[in-house]
Parts: C-alpha cells; structure tokens; sequence
C-alpha cells in the first residue's frame, strides 16, 4: 500500500463530546470530521467499532462483524422519527470527561429498545431497506442475534454456562431458541441495522470532506463471542468450551510478567482447509466500513505467544508459528488489494518484518520509544530507512506525550530536548512537529497530544482489566487555534495540498451543542 504524505489524528468515536454520556456517530462526529478538514488532517483513526464486553474493551467484543449500540446517535434517530425529542430531554445527567459505561449502557439500551419496538410495531418505507438489509447480512448477524438473545435470557452468562443443547449449538434447541426469543432478535437485528446506517452516512460525510478512516481490526477475539460460540471448530477449546490455551505476549515494555490476553487461540491449520473463509469474511467487512485497516498485533500471523489457559500471568508461554505469508496472500486473492497498517510493535524478529514487507504493508514508527537507547534507535525519525510507514507520537496503548515526558528519566528527557531543539514548555507540538517532518508517508497523532494533556487523558494500560477506554474530549477543546497551527504543520511538511479556495473557518463546528 502507497499513498501520498498525509497527517490525521487518532480519536474512537467514544471519545467525542457530547451529552448522552458517551461519543457517538452524531453530530459531534459530523463536527469532529469539519475540525480535521479545517485543520488539514486527511486521516482519522478509530479503535474497533465492536460491541464492548469484557472491561468495556474495543479489543474484547461480543462480535467480530456487529457494531457497537452504545455509538449510535439518539439525536439521528429523532431525526429520522423513530424516537420522541422528549426522551432525549430525560436523559439523566451523565458525568463530563469520561464515560460511566455501566450508566450509559443502562439508559442507552432502554432508548434502542424503544425505537426498536416504535419500528418493528409500525413499519415505515425504511422497513423494506431493513428486510434487505438482514437479508444480506445473514451471514453474521442471525448468528449475532441469536447470542445476544440468549445472553439477554441468561442473565447475561457467558455461553458456555448455557444449557448445553444451546452452548454446543444443536439444530433442535437453536430453532425453538429462534422461535421464543424472535422478538429479542428482531431487536438486536433493528440496533445493528441502525448502526450500520448511521456509520455508513459519517463514512460518506468523512469522505466527501477529503478524510479518510483507518479503521482497527484485532487479531484475536472475545471468548464470550458470537464468533467462539459459533464456530468452536475454529478455536483451541476443550469439550466445555473452555481454552486450553490463550493469547498473550511475553514480557516486555509494559509488563514484567507479560500481558495474559485470554482470547482463545485459533486453529489456523481447521482455518487453512477452507481458505480461511472466517477471516476473509471479516477483513472484507471491515473493509466496506473504513478506507484503510489497522491490523493489531501484525506479529502473531508470524509466531504468537500461546500460554496454557491455567496460567495466571504470561511469563511461562511458548511462540508457536502462526499461519504466515501464505495467509495474506490468500486474503488478497479473495479480496484484491489490502489497504493494510502492520501493527509491528513489540518483539519483531527478521521473519516478522520479511513478512511486513513482503505483503507490501507500512509498518508502525512510535516517537515515545525512540529515545531511550541512544542514536541507532529505529524509532528516531533520521533512521527510518522508507517513507513506508506510518509514524504516531504515541498511540491509544501509550501514555500521552505530556505524560511520557514528565515521567521518563532525566537524562532521556534532555536528550529529548536536544533532539528537538525543544525547552520542554510544549513538548507535545514539538513532538507532533517531528512527525509531520519525517519520512513516513502518513504521521498521526492522538487528539489527547494535540491538547498537550497529561496521565490522566490516557485512552488505555495495558494489562489494567478496568478503568480503560473512558476518555473523553472537552466540548470545545478543537479550537480554531489549533486547526490552525494544525493545518499550518500540514502545509509546511507536504501533507496537505489545499483547494484554491477554501470556506472560512465556521465557529458552530466546535460548539457541542445539539443541534
């Protein structure tokens, strides 16, 4: 994949500002996307867009295909009559700054449900392009449906504390299942139809302002899965259901004794006999939705860390190959062309990055890990070799810029400042500097970093099960300022070609209130 020198930020829809709790694909995700246009920024970069289980993590999703409820916009569906004005009036007032998603999850759920029952109840013109949408969706979402259902009516249990004629999936109980929970899954059917819709027309909006979204696809997936539970051959699981083994990495940068993902391993060689149809289906999904794909944890399609489910930690793992070269080629001739981001991170061997190049993937450059080990580090930007790679300040797994700056040792820190040419007093732009200027084709830089926040705006800690994913931008935070010395960056460094003419600058795209 080759594209021209552009810049973006990384911000997950979650994190927009708004007053239902929680960012969504409404109008402040319409206003996010005239901020980055004003500002020069072709590129936005999301997390999945899956719906959260396990520590309301993107990373850990009821499904690798659906997407998630607690993004849609209430605000769009009053808009297309499906819910009162007046619900939305009643919406309890939810914390600033970071997302309480036990509350937002409770009120959110209750609203769906009721313009679910609004729809279904009395169906509109939209109702045949939602017919024809299930229609084409089958694929994944009967399944989806149907799990979401079952949880509903156990409580929420995981799937493997299920009756066992429902957890093993036998024809007999599935059908009386579809039978007495039809209204639950024409619910479930009607959220993610309302999702898919609604994202569909920001994607539309995003590009017709010259943005382009880098979407997110995580090489593993939630146990506590539509996917585990549907396909079970495809997983490393025991008789119950359970792992025998789960993914982790080894010790590293972030943790003395690894991080112990728990995601169910994959059986890539039951994978390769079909052609590895799963995940052609997947990619090809994610790929309707975004214009480029950030594929995590690129290293374990070359070896991956398998650690025996009864491990408490990752440090007693194995690396176990994983399918390799021959598996990307394959999705390339079932799919075409991979517009694909290697996530390359970690502990990268020779095969790794033999693999990364051949695929033709740009891999990932972090700045944060550039000035710890002198003037060979790869990260430092005067060592990058091609400009086939995508260069981040920091990312969503990082502390963000202020905050890596004010904790690294100080003998790093002048080092730092020398680099740069910096004093320190605004790090953060001298780092975001630095990116623009490199080599790398595309530079992105967290929201958080363009605000110069500290510790406390960190999207994640790895290896931190709760207390993640709960940052939010301030309304009014983007200023026309920093579009500015954005888009000014931009120019400067040959990542933004404007139009002759450009419309001025208009205030109402920052303010968050509802239209």
């Amino acid at each position: 994949m080759h594209t021209a020198r552009a810049s973006g930020l990384l911000l997950h829809p979650t994190s927009l500002p708004g007053r239902f709790g929680i960012g969504d694909l409404g109008p402040e995700a319409h206003r996010f996307v005239d901020f980055l246009q004003a500002a020069g920024q072709t590129l936005w970069q999301i997390l999945p867009l899956g719906p959260t289980g396990f520590g309301d993590s993107p990373y850990q999703c009821f499904s690798a295909f659906a997407g998630n409820p607690l993004l849609i916009s209430p605000e769009l569906l009053v808009q297309d009559g499906l819910l009162d004005r007046e619900i939305l009036e009643q919406a309890p007032a939810f914390p600033e700054g970071r997302v309480d998603y036990s509350a937002v999850e409770h009120w959110k759920n209750t609203v769906l449900r009721q313009a679910a029952c609004f729809f279904l109840e009395k169906p509109s013109p939209l109702f045949q392009e939602f017919e024809a949408w299930c229609r084409e969706e089958a694929g994944w979402l009967e399944d989806y449906a149907l799990f979401m259902a079952l949880k509903e009516a156990h409580n929420g249990a995981p799937w493997t504390d299920w009756a066992p004629e429902l957890a093993q999936r036998r024809p007999a109980a599935l059908q009386r299942a579809r039978q007495d929970l039809q209204g639950a899954i024409r619910i479930h059917q009607f959220i993610q139809f309302i999702f898919f819709r609604q994202w569909k027309a920001l994607r539309e909006y995003a590009n017709g302002h010259g943005v382009r979204i880098i979407g997110d696809i995580p090489i593993f997936v939630a146990h506590n899965s539509a996917d585990v539970w549907a396909h079970p051959e495809l997983f490393s699981l025991d008789e119950a259901g359970q792992p025998t083994v789960v993914a982790g990495v080894p010790p590293d940068y972030f943790s003395p004794t690894g991080q112990r993902w728990g995601n169910p391993l994959y059986r890539w060689d039951r994978m390769a006999e079909d052609g590895y149809a799963w995940w052609v289906q997947r990619v090809r999904k994610t790929l309707e939705l975004v214009d480029m794909v950030r594929i995590d944890h690129f290293r374990g399609f070359e070896a991956y860390w398998e650690v025996p489910a009864e491990e408490e930690t990752a440090t007693n793992g194995r690396w176990v190959p994983g399918p390799g070269l021959t598996f990307f080629e394959t999705l390339q001739a079932q799919i075409g062309t991979l517009p694909v981001i290697a996530e390359d991170l970690g502990l990268i061997t020779p095969a790794v990055e033999q693999m990364r190049d051949a695929c033709g993937f740009p891999g990932m450059k972090i700045l944060q890990f550039a000035f710890g080990s002198g003037p060979n580090n790869p990260y430092l930007p005067h060592n990058y070799t091609s400009p086939r790679c995508v260069v981040y300040t920091g990312t969503h797994d990082n502390d963000t810029t202020a905050g890596w700056f004010a904790k690294i040792p100080s003998a790093e820190r002048a080092y730092v400042c020398r680099y740069l040419g910096s004093d320190g007093e605004e790090i953060h732009w001298d780092m975001i500097r630095l990116a623009m200027l490199s080599i790398a084709e595309m530079a992105v830089v967290p929201v958080q970093d363009v605000l110069g926040l500290g510790s406390e705006a960190r999207m994640n800690l790895p290896g931190r099960p709760y207390g993640n994913w709960a940052w939010r931008c301030p309304a009014g935070a983007l200023t026309e300022a920093i579009a500015g010395r954005l888009r000014q960056l931009a120019l400067d460094y040959g990542r933004y070609a404007p139009a002759e003419t450009k419309p001025p600058l208009q205030e109402k795209m920052y303010d968050s209130r509802p239209e």
